[in-house]
Parts: structure tokens; sequence; C-alpha cells
């Protein structure tokens, strides 16, 4: 068969992601992974990510069903939420080996703690053992119990139970610490890159290598494995050689021609139709970009502009708000003005009507 166009593979792009909205459990499955983010504008990332894909989904389900859904909360390429047997893929990830003596004296002895208790809220467990603070990672300061327990997270010996507004509920856990074969570290790594390609594809060349070294993060005990992973990826995916570069995507699928949906959809800015910024300008000839961390006089879209989707098209982007208990949205277009085809502006208000659904506000009169 002759390779895929470039639009082909755009169309492919939305169609494998934005599929018919299903139950969130199912959806979770499909997806794999969905990005968080802990910014409300007007409702986090992963909320904004899964209103297309779950019926009648509204913000804040995913947190209020958590416990429910045999699903597991973390670091993979980037922070997020996945399936519980494949965040197990990563550990354990023997980071804490480089941990000071005082270190690991501390983590012994919040694990105990924790353990004895069933479940811990932060606030708890610094009242208890006022560890004092630390520098985070954004160089600001942390208190240093909270980060102890995110530490131990991400090592594997505790897990995310559930959330009370917002905050982390910590449980002790053990993954277990028997060594992995030569074998088993493969099988790993190999499913964990499909999952990253199942959620982000079709990714061009350099997005596949960005994605697989970005799992440093993910299995931080097999890095130097990873240009392995990648050149076992290349042969196992399927490829094409498309507008001057190769295109990878999973094994066993293939871009077909269809009709784009006259649907308006304002997407998060981590929506993995987006997500990849260099595919973004491939595929729709702009630079997006996400500018909450620029100052405001530097932003050219807003605080958390929300790429607009029409048809095949990112047309423009989207900045939302609530003012008393009212959903205000100001839409700008990278023409300067709106689509010119019939139906764009019905579509766009019932996008907005949906979206206040979604938030659980009343309607314009």
């Amino acid at each position: 068969m002759p390779p895929p166009t470039l639009s082909e593979l755009r169309q492919f792009a939305i169609d494998r992601s934005l599929f018919p909205p299903t139950t969130l459990k199912r959806a979770m499955a499909r997806m794999g992974f969905v990005q968080a983010d802990p910014i409300r504008a007007p409702a986090r990332a992963q909320d904004l990510v899964l209103r297309h894909r779950v019926a009648g989904y509204r913000a804040g389900d995913l947190e209020r069903r958590y416990a429910s859904l045999d699903i597991d909360e973390g670091v993979f390429i980037n922070y997020g939420f996945m399936a519980a047997d494949r965040y197990a893929l990563m550990h354990p990830r023997n980071v804490t080996s480089s941990w000071s003596n005082l270190r690991r004296t501390r983590a012994e002895a919040l694990h105990g703690f924790v353990r004895d208790r069933g479940s811990v809220h932060p606030r708890l467990a610094s009242e208890h053992f006022a560890h004092g603070s630390v520098t985070n990672y954004w160089g600001g300061t942390s208190n240093a119990t909270t980060h102890l327990l995110d530490e131990m997270h991400y090592a594997g010996s505790l897990r995310i139970i559930r959330r009370e507004g917002g905050i982390r509920i910590y449980a002790a856990h053990d993954h277990g610490s028997d060594p992995v074969s030569g074998a088993e570290r493969q099988r790993r790594l190999d499913a964990l890159v499909d999952l990253a390609v199942g959620v982000y594809a079709p990714l061009p060349a350099s997005t596949l290598s960005y994605v697989v070294a970005r799992l440093r993060w993910a299995v931080p005990q097999w890095r130097r494995f990873l240009r392995a992973a990648l050149l076992r990826a290349k042969a196992r995916l399927s490829s094409a050689r498309v507008d001057g570069g190769d295109w990878y995507w999973p094994a066993g699928e293939r871009p077909r021609r269809s009709q784009p949906k006259t649907v308006v959809r304002l997407l998060a800015p981590f929506d993995p139709v987006v997500w990849d910024r260099r595919r973004f300008q491939r595929f729709w000839g702009w630079p997006y970009q996400f500018e909450a961390y620029k100052p405001a006089a530097k932003r050219t879209f807003g605080y958390y502009a929300l790429p607009l989707l029409w048809l095949d098209r990112i047309v423009g982007w989207g900045n939302l708000s609530v003012t008393k208990g009212r959903l205000q949205a100001s839409i700008g277009y990278v023409d300067g003005q709106p689509p010119s085809e019939a139906g764009f502006a019905t579509a766009l208000e019932a996008e907005i009507e949906r979206m206040r659904v979604f938030l659980r506000l009343e309607t314009t009169d």
C-alpha cells in the first residue's frame, strides 16, 4: 500500500485518540495513561482530557472514583494516571541506594507510621515527625516530611490510595524486591514503550526518540537499556516515510481515510492530540505554546489556552474562566477570525455548553 499523506496521518491521530465516549474504566484502559496537572483553569488537565472520552464525565470524577478503578497515579513519561498492572511494570525502582543514612532511617520510620495507620494524610505525618523543610525541585521550600512521602511514593514503598480535596492520601505498599531477569526487563521496557506510543501515535521519529528517552524517569534503574529499547521499537512498530520524515504507530494499526467530524473541541494543553508540540506544528502549521509559567506580558495565547479543534484543524484557542458561577470564554483564532464553514458558530456554542455541564455550572439565559 502507498504510504499515508500528512493529512491522513493528521486525521488518524485525531480518530484514534478521540474515540467514541465510553465508561471511565474502559477509557482509562484504552488510553493507557492520562497526564495530570494541578492547575485548574477551568478544570485540571486530567479532567479536561477525559471529558472528551468518557460519556457523562464531570470535573473531578477521576478523583472521586479513583479507589474503584484499579489504577495508580505516579511518574511515567510525565506524572499521571495509569492501570495498576502497567504501573507495576516500572517497579521496584531501586532508587534508595543513593539515599543518606539519615534519609533512609527517616523513611523506615515514616513507612512504619503509614503501615500501622493504614492510610495517612501528609498533614498528620508532618505533625508527628516535624522533619523541618527542604529545598524542592523548583528552588522553593517544601515540608520535609511531605517531600519524603513523595520520594517514597516514587520509590514504590507507598502508593496513593485516594485524594482528599486534591491532597494525596498514602498507604504502605510493596512492589517486591526480587531481581528482574534480562528477558523480563526487555519485556517490560517494550511494554512501556508500546504504552507511550499507544497514547501519542502517530509519532515522528524525533518524538519517538524523545518519548523513549523520557522513560529514564519511569525506570531509572534501566536507563542504560533505553537505547536498545528504541531500536527494538523502530523494528517492531508500523512505520512509513511521510513528508520527508519517518513516522511510527502501533503495529497492526493502519491510517485510513475518514471524514472529519463537524464538532468543536476545546482540548487540554496536555491532551494526546496536541501534546507533541513539534507534531502540532507539522500538522497545523502554527506554534502553539503552553504559557501558564510565562510572565503575563510575554504570553501570546493566554494563561491556560485550550487548543480549539474544528473538523481536522486546530483553528484557534480558548481561555476559559468561571466568574460568579458563570463560564466566561475568550476565543482567539489563528487567522484572526472564525472559520467560514457553515455550522462552526453553532458547534462552538455546543462545546461551550458541554463545558458548562462538565463543570456543573448554570447555563446562560
